[in-house]
Parts: C-alpha cells; structure tokens; sequence
C-alpha cells in the first residue's frame, strides 16, 4: 500500500487520532485492506497527512489493541486476518438514538422520574460519605448480611414506626436496589403458582416484570378509591399489587373502608399476600399523613415496600421491604444465597444520614419545596378550570390533567412536544384500554421543574391547545 486516501475533518470535534483509526478499521472490517497488506510507516504518512507522528502512533496503536493490525519488528504494521464478522441491523438503535434526542430538545419536561436538582443536601452527603470510608473499618470490605445491614435496617425500622405506623423489627426488613428487584425477590420466594393482581391503570413495569418470568397476573380496575372490590373477588388473583397511599397514576388515596375490606379479602385465604407499594407517602400536603396498609395488619398478610427514588433521588438505588414472619422463614430457608447488591459502603452512608437526623429534615423540607410547586401549576392552571380538570389527591409528585378541546391524547402530546414541552399519555398506564377514560388525560410531573419553568411550560401549553383563546 503506498498510501492511504484519507482527509481529515477538522472541524468535527473527533481527535485527529481517532478520525484516523475510525477509517482504517473502517476499511479493514469492509475488506478493502486485505489480510496481510502492509500499512504505511509512520514517517511517510505524517509527511503525507501533514500531521504529527504521534497522532499516528496513537491510532495505530488502537488498531494493535483491539486486534486489526499487528507489529512487526523492523518490517512495519500489518493488517490482521479477522473472522467473518456479522453485519447487524443497526436501525433500531438509530431509532431508539432519535427518540432520546428528541427529548433531550425539549424545553421543559413535566416527566415524572426526577426530584429538585437544586435541593439534594451535597455537603451533607459529602462529609457523610468521607466518614464511612474508614480505612480501620474493615466490615465494608465484607459482603454482610443477604438482607442487608443490620445497622441501616435497624433505622429504617425506627423511620417506619415513627412515619408510616409499621410495627416491624429490622430483622423483618431486606433490603435491596430498586422497586423492580424486590419484586423480582419475591416472585422466586412465592414461586410461579401464584396470580398475581395489579392496577389498571399502574406502574408501566408491572407486567412487563411479570411477563419476563412468566408469571401469572391480572389487570383489576381501580376508581379513586383503588382496586375494586367485586373486580377483586373476579380476577382469581392469589397476591394483590396496590399503592394505597398515592395510586399511580390517577393519584387517589385508599379510605380506611376500602383498606379494611382488602385486608378481609387477604384473610380469607392462607395464601393471599398484599403487596403495598409506599413509594411516595411522605408528601402529602394537606391534612395528616395516612398511615401504611401494613400498620392495619395483625395476620402477616401485607407486604411492605419503600424506595428513596422519590424522597432522595432516583440515582441512589436502595429500596427495601418487610417481609410477613412465615415469608420471612421462608426466605431465609430458600434465597440465603442473594447477595444484597447495595454497597455496603452507601447503605453506611444512608444510615449515617437517618440516624443524625438529616433524612428527616430533608423529608419535611422537600414537602414544602414541592407543596409549592404543585400550587404554582395548579394556579398557573385556574384559569382554564372550565376547560382543563386536574385530578390526583393533593399529595405525591404528579397530577392528571383531564383536557376538553377536542383533541386526542396523541395530538395534546404530539402539540406539546413541538412546543418544546414534555407531558406524558395516561393510556400507557392502562394494561386494559377498555377502561380507559374517554376524556383524553396526560400526567405532569413537577419534582425537577423549576418555578419559573412550571409556569413558562403551562404558557406554552395553554397556547398550542387552545390556540384560540388570546387573553391567557
């Protein structure tokens, strides 16, 4: 090979380097440089290019890592014999690429995966973690306990007596990262035998998690009030899947009648389970909070879960559950064997953080901060009552927004989204479509909106759906 027929791009903001190995593999993998065929010495193609040596260097010795070419001892660099190598079908990866960078271009994004960015105590978690790498503690180089550490379980049972009224040991608490791998947990402790029930409308990973390890499940419609009674006792459901403090996503809380009559419906039968999913009870704005399903329990029927997704952050992977004292034999006797995948070095931290007082006043803090901005959007949305009706409990992070202008569900986001907004389909909440309202409905998250950027974005809105109206 005399040379190679490549130009730079010097505007693009690629190395040189990698520009250069980009195309020679490039022409490896497509066959134009065969096997054996001997690349240009690094003098000559820096004299050619009109670049350094170095950069060459560089590139090739990419090339040399990952395989391509080979070095020989004063002879120079040769291309190395590859395998066949499949050509895949990238074009759903192209699609799925488009699809992030479409939201990366909005302006505003009611999603509802986020808390305030601008309040996460940094210093405190800081200083925090400096603390528990602890060169004389040697336990944080030990797996520890299956169901997590003893110390962080026993304040997370303290926080749940005090906050949620449920009476339980941390010797009945695992602990683990994320909603989705409790769930995961509990389906090889109860086994495939079991049908499980969950909301309609609910969590959209629900049954994509049960699908996955082909287990057995039911869609019950809920009302405000949750599950439905009658559709309960119609669905065979051995276990029942709820959020009773908040349903997700209409955003109704379960009265203490309809608790009561699901507790019954649980014991009835030895092999009936609740599974309570807390996962945003600490705000709730006005009136008291109410307390957990579980603390109603007194024949082991419930189980409990939490998250810190909502109350700390999404990227903080801890979540726990507790655990009934027959599933809890169980588990012991069954999944011993399941390394808790927190690190032993953040639930140290978490722990820290409980214990001193800080989660607390965090907690009661983020209330306010968020208390607040659901007023802002509800007030930025006042005056369009007659044609714009919000629905949701005043608690939790998100609201609905029942919207009559004639418009379907698709075209009130597709409208959104050209304006640089982001708001969510209700109907992707529905596993069952024939009971979804008539009356097209999206959710609006507001954790990660900023004040100023909830009533921008509601501007922007009001203005593309009903464009008619001028005085807003």
């Amino acid at each position: 090979m005399d040379m190679l027929t490549f130009s730079m791009d010097e505007k693009r903001t690629v190395p040189l380097y990698r520009q250069l190995y980009e195309y020679i593999k490039k022409e490896i993998r497509v066959g134009n440089f065969e096997f054996n065929t001997k690349l240009p010495s690094k003098r000559k193609l820096s004299s050619y290019l009109k670049i350094s040596q170095n950069t060459i260097q560089s590139a090739y010795d990419q090339l040399i890592e990952e395989g391509y070419i080979i070095p020989v001892a004063r002879k120079g660099f040769f291309v190395n014999r590859l395998d066949n190598i499949l050509s895949l079908d990238l074009k759903f990866v192209e699609k799925h690429i488009k699809e992030e960078d479409e939201l990366q271009n909005l302006s505003y994004d009611f999603s509802y995966h986020g808390v305030d960015h601008d309040s996460f105590p940094f210093s405190t978690w800081r200083k925090i973690t400096k603390e528990a790498i602890n060169e004389y503690d040697r336990d944080i180089l030990k797996p520890g306990s299956s169901q997590g550490s003893s110390s962080l379980r026993i304040s997370l049972a303290k926080y749940l007596r005090q906050s949620r009224g449920v009476n339980c040991t941390a010797e009945e608490i695992v602990i683990s990262s994320g909603t989705e791998s409790l769930f995961q947990i509990l389906i090889q402790l109860l086994g495939q035998e079991y049908v499980y029930g969950i909301e309609n409308p609910g969590y959209e990973k629900l049954n994509l998690l049960f699908k996955s390890n082909n287990s057995n499940f039911k869609t019950i419609n809920i009302d405000m009030k949750g599950m439905k009674i009658e559709d309960i006792e119609g669905s065979e459901a051995d276990i029942l899947c709820i959020t009773p403090a908040h349903q997700f996503p209409l955003g109704g809380i379960m009265p203490i009648n309809r608790r009561i009559k699901i507790l019954n419906w649980a014991y009835e039968n030895e092999n009936r389970y609740i599974i309570e999913d807390d996962y945003d009870s600490e705000f709730k704005y006005s009136g008291k909070p109410i307390p957990a399903l579980c603390g109603l329990d007194t024949y082991g029927k419930v189980i409990y879960m939490g998250s810190l997704s909502k109350s700390l952050s999404p990227s903080i992977r801890v979540s726990y559950m507790v655990l009934p004292e027959l599933l809890l034999k169980k588990y012991r006797e069954k999944l011993s064997f399941i390394v808790c995948p927190v690190p032993t070095i953040d639930q140290n931290v978490l722990q820290k953080f409980i214990e001193d007082g800080h989660f607390e006043r965090h907690i009661n803090r983020m209330r306010n901060i968020y208390k607040r901005k659901r007023e802002i959007l509800v007030d930025e949305l006042s005056s369009m009552k007659d044609k714009i009706e919000i629905v949701g409990a005043d608690a939790g992070l998100h609201l609905l927004l029942r919207i009559k202008n004639g418009m379907s569900e698709e075209d009130l986001v597709r409208k959104a989204h050209e304006v640089g907004v982001g708001v969510y389909a209700i109907s992707k909440y529905y596993y069952d479509k024939t009971s979804l309202d008539k009356v097209p409905t999206v959710l609006l998250g507001y954790a990660s909106m900023a004040d100023q950027s909830i009533r921008m974005a509601v501007k922007r809105l009001v203005e593309v759906w009903f464009p008619h109206i001028k005085d807003y």
